[in-house]
């Protein structure tokens, strides 16, 4: 089954050439990126799907500066333990934290400027959106409370901050350090001379900074103010009133190797030039894919999502390469250390999407990955699943190849058939049993945490195909043929009198009462109802609707999934819908495509097309997703829809070839140009050629689109 001036720039190591920059009546690509979307909050009840008595959650991005997939984030905090740190219906400043994901975690190290007395628990400053701006690696806001303009920018891993005060005189730089979006368990800074002052915050982990003013620095005091306690660094004013100016360098390893980073990044450099270097990284990473037609608003919202799909994970290695590992040593192994991808959400296209861009940081990613899993004895996992195993092999099949694959391969084979700390949790029973049982509870809620066990098991399934793909390029048999035995596990929790998937107890009885409507965060499905989570299975499309009395009783069913109408249950993280279907959430992300294999190509792509029009743009100000970003996910999911391949099964090195949103894509795959050609707006495709040949089906290979042909659309 599957013109005229170039650029050349470095993102994290990664040597693009931008063709094309700054030419004459062109606009560039970072001009088309609105930083702020995904940091709006859906209310109305209409966008949602229920009426809300709590806030939802929202895209949960962030609009601050930083590089692809660099180790610092600088982005105003606007309310602490929130997803990003920021969200837009808020009205006050705190600080500019220097990390982000949006999860609930990091803001490492708040600074902002600040003048006058200052009182720690209240110190921040009301803003208005009307004096706010930002731009890839650009933030600019006013703060209205010290009448301070702020910009800020970055390079990897240093933050340059630019403070224009109004009144000129009293500049002060407040640090936070008891706060995070973590528990902070312990902080330090201190002036080192008479322009550095350096220091770290200690959460889960140890971010040290080092940090050069342009005034001199008085001293670093400590204001407290009941349990709250924060640092000001003094300067001296002069008769000048040049903007305060703070470059600060950051590392997890020590303030020395934080002053290096900041030596080495940006020392000798000025706020507008870190600023323009960061529009060249962006606009070279951009320009991988440039299309034509389509509207101006279809191209914001595409080089928007194409943005948000290289932010996470992050580095975490020095410029000399220094790191921690998980054991907390410091090594160097000779590659960049990044963070641990967000793998339940991102395994489905957003980490292949950063292979087909950035192959080098792919591969640096998977050594990252095995060098952790050496360590703990397991590949990494996030949530339910094991879906290292589809990175890693989607990215092998993909010719992505400069890393150890058979160190790599030995820890997937230890998830899939160790049973111990550290792998899959409840594999013993699902070796032994070939699905796992759900926990018998009653009366479960909405918020019940049990097994997930239906959601394991699809996920346990498709991760032993991503492995046995693997086993199969490295010519092992023996796991190959043990891992294919198991790829069909989900059809045990197949429910032919409700044609659905549903969860059993250990007796082999199915969950009663059954209501495949109600949803649940952590019982039978992960975050999900049943409607949600039936039609999973990408590895085996054919095979799944087999288990239907036919395919037209299968379409049925399908459509039954983007019709029986939400009734208005409230979960947070799942929100908006088109029938059962929920947008704003993983778990049916792979369902509307199930249509192309009854032959109704046309109606995956009408919904398709509903939710690029309505699902990514939505809210009064047009900058709602339709629910969170998970590290990139979301904007993936767009991305590859708008270009018309999209990885229905990741692990496999084949795109399914849906309808283009532009009547023209040209595409950097792993330094080989292909194009995408559109013709006709019709939502049923009629032809498909590549290279002047007939594609069979709807499939293309990635070996082939390396081959820097045209791929031509035709479409009724």
């Amino acid at each position: 089954m599957f013109g005229k001036i170039r650029l050349i720039v470095i993102i994290s190591g990664l040597l693009i050439t931008t063709i094309g920059f700054g030419q004459t009546g062109t606009k560039r690509l970072t001009a088309y990126v609105n930083t702020f979307m995904g940091t709006t909050t859906l209310w109305d009840s209409a966008d949602l799907g229920y009426k809300p008595t709590r806030r939802a959650w929202g895209g949960e991005t962030y609009p601050g500066a930083t590089l692809p997939n660099s180790m610092v984030q600088v982005t105003p905090v606007t309310m602490w333990r929130s997803g990003s740190g920021y969200q837009y219906e808020d009205t006050v400043v705190y600080a500019f934290a220097h990390t982000s994901k949006g999860h609930w975690n990091l803001c490492y190290v708040p600074l902002i400027a600040v003048s006058g007395d200052v009182k720690p628990k209240t110190y921040y400053s009301p803003f208005s959106h009307t004096r706010e701006s930002a731009s890839p690696g650009y933030y600019q806001v006013y703060l209205d409370k010290y009448d301070i303009n702020a910009e800020v920018t970055s390079t990897l891993r240093c933050a340059f901050h630019k403070y224009t005060y109004k009144n000129g005189q009293g500049k002060k730089l407040l640090a936070d350090l008891a706060r995070s979006n973590e528990r902070v368990n312990e902080w330090k800074i201190e002036k080192k001379n008479d322009s550095v002052f350096a220091g770290n915050q200690k959460t889960g982990a140890n971010f040290y900074f080092y940090a050069i003013s342009n005034y001199k620095i008085r001293n670093v005091e400590s204001v407290k103010e009941g349990d709250a306690e924060v640092s000001i660094v003094n300067y001296i004013d002069r008769k000048t009133n040049d903007p305060l100016e703070v470059k600060v360098g950051f590392s997890y390893v020590s303030i020395e190797n934080a002053r290096m980073n900041l030596e080495a990044e940006m020392a000798d450099k000025s706020f507008e030039q870190v600023r323009t270097e960061a529009t060249h990284t962006w606009e070279a990473l951009l320009s991988k894919i440039q299309v034509s037609g389509g509207t101006e608003d279809q191209k914001e919202t595409f080089y928007s999502t194409l943005y948000r799909s290289f932010l996470w994970p992050i580095l975490l290695s020095d410029v000399n390469g220094a790191f921690k590992n998980a054991n907390g040593e410091t090594v160097n192994k000779g590659f960049r250390y990044f963070s641990d991808p967000s793998f339940w959400d991102d395994y489905r296209n957003k980490l292949i999407l950063l292979g087909m861009i950035a192959p080098d940081v792919a591969a640096d990613v998977i050594k990252s990955i095995t060098d952790r899993g050496a360590i703990k004895g397991f590949m990494p996992t996030f949530f339910h699943g094991d879906h290292a195993s589809v990175f890693v092999a989607g990215s092998y099949l993909r010719g992505i190849k400069n890393f150890d694959v058979k160190k790599s391969y030995q820890l997937l084979l230890n998830n899939a058939f160790v049973d111990g700390k550290g792998g899959r949790p409840h594999l013993k029973e699902y070796m032994e049993r070939g699905w796992i049982s759900e926990t018998d509870v009653e009366n479960p809620r909405l918020e019940t945490v049990a097994k997930a066990a239906v959601t394991k098991t699809q996920e346990y399934a498709y991760d032993d195909y991503a492995t046995a793909l693997l086993s199969k390029a490295l010519g092992d048999t023996k796991n190959y043929q043990a891992l294919m035995k198991r790829t069909d596990s989900y059809k045990h929790l197949y429910d032919s009198g409700t044609q659905l998937m549903r969860g059993r107890l250990a007796n082999g009885e199915w969950i009663t009462p059954f209501n495949p409507e109600q949803p649940y965060f952590e019982y039978m499905y992960r975050e999900a109802n049943g409607w949600q989570s039936t039609f999973f299975a990408p590895h085996q499309p054919e095979a799944f609707i087999a288990l239907y009395p036919s395919k037209a009783a299968f379409e049925k069913k399908l459509d039954s999934l983007f019709s029986i109408p939400w009734k208005g249950y409230e979960a947070h993280n799942i929100t908006t819908f088109i029938g059962q279907y929920c947008h704003g959430n993983q778990p049916g992300h792979s369902s509307p495509y199930l249509y192309y294999f009854v032959g109704k190509q046309e109606k995956a792509q009408k919904i398709l097309n509903l939710i690029m029009s309505k699902y990514y743009r939505m809210g009064p100000e047009r900058l709602a997703y339709s629910g969170m970003d998970d590290a990139g996910e979301m904007s993936a999911w767009y991305v590859m829809n708008a270009l018309g391949l999209y990885t229905y099964s990741p692990a496999d090195p084949v795109y399914l070839v849906t309808v283009p949103l532009f009547d023209k894509v040209r595409f950097d795959l792993q330094g080989k140009k292909f194009t995408i050609t559109k013709k006709g707006n019709g939502e049923r495709i009629e032809k498909i050629t590549y290279g002047g040949r007939a594609v069979n089906g709807y499939f293309i290979k990635h070996d082939q689109l390396q081959q820097g042909k045209e791929l031509v659309i035709e479409t009724n």
